[in-house]
């Protein structure tokens, strides 16, 4: 198992950047590849970004140019850094990670069952 623990969240002005960061602890099996999900009170979490071991990255539309994400393997850290921020990005960012799988990364950031684990989420409040 694994354990994910995010911080860097905030309120930030329309137009601003944050960098979200998820310390992951335990196995690195359960880690194979690594995203971030948000959610927004009464509409499902989403996918907004993931990496594989590989480095190779997926990103919904609506972020991508503006959100990178990004890992040091080494110190077991994900990160997400995000400017052009918009109203539309305020949510619980939550660190997710997942097995091995054969599914395209784009496909395991849809929904809730693509990834194995998530962590407790971190808030972003964008105004």
């Amino acid at each position: 198992h694994v354990q994910l623990v995010e911080s860097g969240g905030g309120s930030v002005q329309v137009g601003g950047s944050l960098r979200l960061s998820c310390v992951a602890s335990g196995d690195t099996v359960s880690r194979y590849c690594m995203g971030w999900f948000r959610q927004i009170p009464d509409k499902e979490r989403e996918g907004v970004a993931g990496i594989e071991s590989d480095g190779s990255t997926s990103y919904a539309d609506s972020v991508k140019g503006r959100f990178t994400v990004s890992q040091d393997r080494a110190k077991n850290i994900l990160y997400l850094q995000m400017h052009s921020l918009r109203p539309d990005d305020t949510g619980m960012y939550y660190c997710a990670s997942g097995y091995y799988s054969t599914r395209p990364l784009s496909d395991r950031l849809v929904g809730d069952y693509g990834m194995d684990f998530y962590g407790a989420g971190t808030q972003v409040t964008v105004s």
